[in-house]
């Protein structure tokens, strides 16, 4: 049975609403964790809760899948690069820049993927697109360049490190296409997991030697299981099952809330200011990224 508009908007805002506040975890957690064992800890925590999700996704298989051996090389190179890469760039640049920083810099993510997949044949640029991006460059530049970057933490090497982490999964969501358009999402993103879990063991193992998870207080524990659970599971799951009933014209409509939210919720919550410039630099990323989606 279809389920209804209101119950998949209402999940669709629900998964906006944690991806935006994943943000503010993630500067609590890394109060505790040093980002080079906060990144490969919460992608090996998100493979184990995804495993018995992927022994489910097996069991209501109606059919067998049928992967080549490239299917799983693939999928594992690019679980390197959009969760172990994707996961330690995001928890570096969080470390040295804000809240509205990082999340309008990810905002950005729909231009990266759209540059990857034209190079590749897999999209069509436009003059509207080329200018929606220049609209989004523009506004990049107001954010870094503008007054008031130092009054709310933000620095560029910061920020060009969640850009880094955005160009890494924006690697994996344009040359994991061939292989998510032929397997179930689910088990795509389990493997995927996986696969990013074990090439981040040998750094997960030389922090964790190191490191005295006794002292991590309860605040770390609960914002980790937050982005390992909620952020990297919960939401990817109510992400694809939207998808599967709505256009995905109105599904990204949501994305532009993210900054927005988090923005607000990281001046209520972590007090950090929300600067002219970044109202104004938030304004021309989310209206370039607009102007390129409908171009």
């Amino acid at each position: 049975m279809r389920p209804g508009r209101g119950r998949l908007y209402g999940l669709v805002s629900v998964m906006t609403l944690i991806w935006a506040l994943n943000f503010i975890f993630a500067k609590i957690a890394l109060r505790s964790f040093p980002p080079l064992l906060l990144g490969p800890l919460r992608a090996a925590t998100a493979a184990v809760l995804l495993a018995p999700v992927y022994a489910w996704a097996r069991l209501r298989q109606k059919t067998e899948e049928t992967w080549t051996l490239r299917d799983v090389v693939v999928l594992s190179v690019l679980g390197v690069f959009g969760i172990t890469l994707n996961q330690v760039f995001f928890v570096l640049g969080m470390k040295s820049t804000s809240v509205a920083h990082a999340a309008l810099v990810i905002a950005t993510t729909p231009l990266q993927v759209m540059l990857l997949a034209a190079m590749r044949g897999q999209e069509r640029i436009t003059p509207r697109k080329v200018g929606g991006m220049a609209v989004a460059i523009g506004g990049i530049a107001v954010l870094n360049l503008g007054p008031g970057r130092d009054l709310h933490g933000a620095t560029l090497g910061g920020d060009l490190f969640v850009l880094m982490g955005s160009l890494c999964f924006s690697l994996y969501t344009v040359f994991g296409k061939e292989v998510c358009g032929r397997h179930d999402v689910i088990k795509v993103n389990a493997i995927g997991y996986a696969a990013g879990a074990l090439a981040g063991a040998p750094l997960l193992a030389q922090q964790a030697m190191r490191f005295d998870f006794a002292a991590v207080p309860g605040a770390g524990w609960w914002a980790l299981a937050y982005m390992a659970l909620l952020s990297s599971v919960v939401c990817y799951l109510i992400f694809y099952y939207a998808l599967n009933h709505l256009p995905a014209s109105r599904v990204a409509v949501f994305s532009y809330l993210q900054p927005v939210i988090a923005s607000v919720a990281g001046l209520a919550i972590l007090s950090e200011p929300i600067t002219g410039a970044v109202a104004a630099g938030g304004l021309l990323v989310l209206s370039g990224v607009w102007i390129t989606g409908r171009g």
